[in-house]
């Protein structure tokens, strides 16, 4: 993979460039902690495609959407904050998966294996990343108000509940884009910690998403183009990487 091609590097950016553009409003709505725990409910879907000798992708992302939508009526029905339902039904999953999964198989799950890519499923990956760019971006404002103020989110016309569950599938889509390089473990990472420099960096919504998804891209590239010449896996490169641009952000910070 020492010289990987636009098509195998295309599919890996764009998810880069969606995680960027989620975990900024992830990071705003302080689901940093939860973020993480909610790409570990893809497990228990990707131990049972395995099982059923079936693509692990599409069970992951089967598993999120439920688990997405789960979260979100539970949310919504009890009042319970949103990263407590998220850690309930983290812990089933982790616990779920756990059992049905074993082996090099979990290893793989948890922590991603990289191979080549059908050009169906590039295709397919590709719209979904368009399709969550294109929410966050288009529904940015919305969610901004939603966030600061839900009451004056609702007098201005939002269904601040059918927002937040857009949000949370869009949120579960870029985690299910990012299991076969990142896995269910540092697949949260990828989309906090960009998030989190860009934060230190920027000055405005913009200038944040912007800076959340070069540095989101730049990880990426570090980890595909890095790992056959360090000799290291791609997804802990990648998140290494991003997490040595949050440090470089906290020193321009401090500077």
């Amino acid at each position: 993979m020492a010289t990987a091609s636009l098509s195998t590097v295309a599919l890996p950016v764009g998810m880069a460039a969606a995680a960027g553009l989620v975990g900024c409003f992830a990071v705003m709505r302080r689901m940093a902690l939860a973020s993480d725990a909610m790409a570990h409910v893809a497990l228990p879907g990707i131990a049972l495609a395995l099982a059923l000798q079936l693509n692990p992708v599409l069970g992951g992302l089967a598993a999120l959407l439920v688990g997405t939508v789960l979260v979100w009526a539970l949310e919504h029905k009890t009042r319970i904050p949103t990263d407590a339902v998220i850690g309930v039904v983290f812990s089933a999953a982790l616990a779920v998966g756990s059992m049905l999964a074993s082996g090099e198989e979990l290893i793989e799950a948890l922590f991603g294996a990289p191979v080549a890519v059908e050009p169906g499923e590039t295709a397919l990956g590709l719209a979904a990343t368009v399709a969550v760019i294109g929410f966050v971006w288009k529904a940015k404002s919305r969610l901004v108000i939603a966030l600061v103020s839900p009451d004056m989110a609702r007098t201005a016309g939002i269904d601040v509940a059918r927002l937040d569950l857009l949000f949370l599938l869009g949120f579960a889509l870029t985690v299910a884009l990012g299991l076969r390089y990142l896995g269910v473990l540092l697949m949260g990472s990828l989309i906090i910690i960009p998030a989190a420099a860009a934060r230190q960096l920027a000055g405005g919504l913009n200038g944040m998403l912007a800076i959340a998804v070069a540095l989101a891209v730049a990880s990426t590239l570090v980890g595909v183009y890095g790992s056959p010449v360090l000799h290291v896996g791609a997804g802990p490169l990648t998140i290494a990487a991003a997490a040595g641009f949050f440090l470089l952000s906290l020193v321009k910070r401090w500077a």
